[in-house]
């Protein structure tokens, strides 16, 4: 059954496949291909997302974990800041317009946010959907997707469904439906179709009702 942390756990997923596509481009740049530029700035779109999820993490998840297992959560927003500084050294190698050093600093930032994102799923999440009652994580969920601003939405659900697999477009539309008022989860719907064409036909399968939330 899916339960409010599972659309945590898609956000992971989606952050790791579009920074696997990142690193990808980046060291394609490294070796002379054109397109540095489109995919500094998508990298830079990604750290945006990346901050309001973490943000949302401290506001909400972090305290949340805090009454159930106290301390816990300090390592985890120290790997936050860690991450900050890793993308400030990206920065400093763009400004330079060194594709080598934007590729290493890449590459660095990869590798730490795929060690953070998998102690996330396998300590934090687990603890807090073991010890947090489900309405107290559909709350916490509520709060954390409270820190991407509205006027931005349309932008998070074209960059997030298409790097998403079946199950976690499943996921976290159930997820929506649950929490949503109707008129809000039609247009987040309509968002949804747009942003995965090749992929609508499926999810509509799987979640029928889809077919007439528009």
């Amino acid at each position: 059954m899916t339960g409010p942390i599972d659309a945590v756990r898609a956000i992971h997923n989606a952050f790791r496949q579009d920074m696997r596509l990142i690193d990808a481009a980046a060291l394609d740049a490294a070796r002379g291909k054109p397109g540095l530029t489109e995919t500094v700035e998508r990298f830079r779109f990604f750290n945006e997302v990346l901050e309001w999820h973490a943000h949302g993490e401290e506001l909400a998840m972090f305290p949340a974990l805090e009454a159930v297992a106290p301390s816990v959560a300090e390592a985890y927003e120290k790997d936050h800041r860690a991450l900050d500084a890793a993308f400030e050294a990206l920065n400093n190698a763009v400004s330079v317009r060194d594709p080598l050093e934007t590729a290493r600093a890449t590459k660095a930032f990869k590798y730490f946010l795929d060690v953070h994102l998998d102690k996330e799923d396998t300590h934090l999440y687990r603890l807090i959907g073991e010890r947090v009652s489900v309405p107290d994580q559909g709350q916490a969920v509520g709060l954390m997707a409270s820190t991407v601003p509205h006027d931005r939405f349309p932008e998070l659900v074209a960059w997030m469904f298409p790097l998403m697999g079946h199950d976690d477009r499943e996921n976290m539309t159930r997820i929506w439906q649950k929490v949503m008022p109707p008129e809000a989860f039609a247009g987040a719907t309509q968002l949804v179709a747009a942003s995965i064409p090749d992929g609508w036909s499926e999810l509509t399968r799987r979640i029928p009702e889809l077919a007439t939330a528009g």
